[in-house]
């Protein structure tokens, strides 16, 4: 039986850890200084009073700290009870899968942690826009995950919306900031729509072909952002862990120059780890532009801009939209690649994307990441997060809820 003196500081430490968490969901991770506040009152508070480990072990404790982990928000008594009732009983993935029908587990930790996928500076401070929307609608409705890269999905907001909201718009992003604005429940309130009828682009690709998407990764450039984004999203490498200056530059654009600074040795020895691999893929998006704020598809006619800047005209020339994985073989073979490495257009690449082993592996890695609010530190917990990507891949055919609720039990005695 706790004192009330050891059950009123668990009620200030999970307060504390409240603020923590919802400093992450709302501000990310730049608010050093609230972090640093938090740390201070919890070392004082400690110092103050010491307790035993045991006193977080009891099926209630755990209970409060996995709902907060997971919604950002305390349960409410009824859930609470019940969360502690699956813990007792020897199924806490049922507890965190409660904890997760709470809208705020969309309409806070699901939306802030994928809005940082949506912009060049991994930001959660942009308005709610048809990328975000789309994960938490597939989320929600147990859509397998691998689909995100290359599914003819999109969710908008359903007719019954409690406030008016602007039709779904090519053109701008007034819809999603509306249900924003006015606080709608993102877990009540959104639809699936089969995106190729929405935006009359066939060649859809999930997220990668949303209008916001395209805002940040097919606008300006040649679109090779569109592809290092992906990577650094959903391989969880950016393009320097996947340099290999020993496959074929064939691919190499003609906008690359070949003798950059007066010296080739800087092209064959650097530049060419990064542009073989990257130019070979980049076709997938030579339909693709983001022009008069919104996306385009020619299929048939190459971007203009993709063909500009002629630096070495004997560079690649793209003329349509064939792709080829050249980091399929050597050093990179260890990502996992599924056995079609080529192809054409943005669905296709896509789905190679998310059948790799690194794609299952580098979601297990962000929702650890995300739910234990670190990173795994020893040997036992990154074997865990491989086991959890195994199962992710296969047995529970991407499924996003299982691998939360799988996850937060990893860390659920913390």
């Amino acid at each position: 039986m706790k004192s009330s003196g050891t059950i009123c500081l668990l009620l200030i430490i999970d307060c504390l850890y409240v603020k923590l968490i919802l400093s992450e969901i709302i501000y990310g991770r730049g608010l050093i200084k609230f972090q640093k506040l938090f740390v201070k009152e919890l070392v004082a508070i400690s110092l103050v009073s010491l307790f035993s480990v045991q006193a977080f072990a009891d099926a209630k404790s755990q209970a409060y700290r996995l709902h907060n982990r997971l919604t950002g928000v305390p349960p409410t008594s009824d859930v609470l009870s019940q969360m502690e009732t699956l813990i007792k009983n020897g199924n806490p993935k049922g507890a965190a899968l409660k904890a997760i029908d709470n809208q705020n587990f969309y309409n806070l930790t699901l939306k802030n942690w994928v809005k940082r996928w949506t912009n060049v500076d991994h930001s959660p401070r942009v308005p709610l826009n048809d990328y975000v929307a789309t994960v938490i609608g597939m989320v929600r409705d147990d859509i397998p995950f691998d689909q995100v890269l290359y599914g003819d999905h999109l969710y908008i907001a359903a007719a019954n919306t409690p406030v008016t909201v602007p039709a779904y718009s090519n053109k701008d992003n007034k819809q999603y900031e509306t249900l924003e604005n006015n606080f709608v429940s993102l877990k009540d309130y959104l639809v699936h729509a089969n995106q190729s009828e929405v935006t009359g682009i066939k060649d859809t690709a999930g997220v990668i072909t949303t209008r916001a998407s395209a805002a940040a990764f097919f606008s300006a450039g040649t679109n090779r952002r569109m592809t290092r984004f992906t990577f650094i999203n959903y391989l969880c490498r950016d393009f320097e862990a996947v340099h290999d200056i020993n496959i074929a530059d064939f691919h190499v654009r003609r906008d690359v120059e070949r003798n950059p600074g007066g010296d080739s040795r800087t092209y064959r020895n650097q530049c060419v780890g990064c542009h073989a691999g990257q130019d070979g893929l980049g076709g997938a998006w030579a339909y693709f532009d983001f022009v008069g704020d919104q996306l385009t598809y020619t299929p048939g006619t190459v971007a203009p801009k993709i063909l500009k800047n002629v630096l070495y005209k004997d560079g690649y020339l793209t003329k349509d939209d064939s792709w080829v994985n050249l980091w399929a073989d050597g050093q990179n073979a260890v990502l996992g690649w599924p056995d079609k490495v080529s192809g054409n257009g943005a669905k296709e690449l896509g789905m190679m994307v998310s059948r790799s082993r690194a794609f299952a592996e580098c979601m297990s890695s962000k929702v650890f990441e995300l739910v234990c609010i670190r990173k795994p530190k020893i040997a036992s917990e990154i074997a865990e997060v491989k086991t959890l990507a195994d199962s992710f891949q296969s047995g529970d055919k991407f499924n996003m809820k299982n691998l939360f609720a799988e996850t937060s039990v990893l860390c659920l005695g913390e």
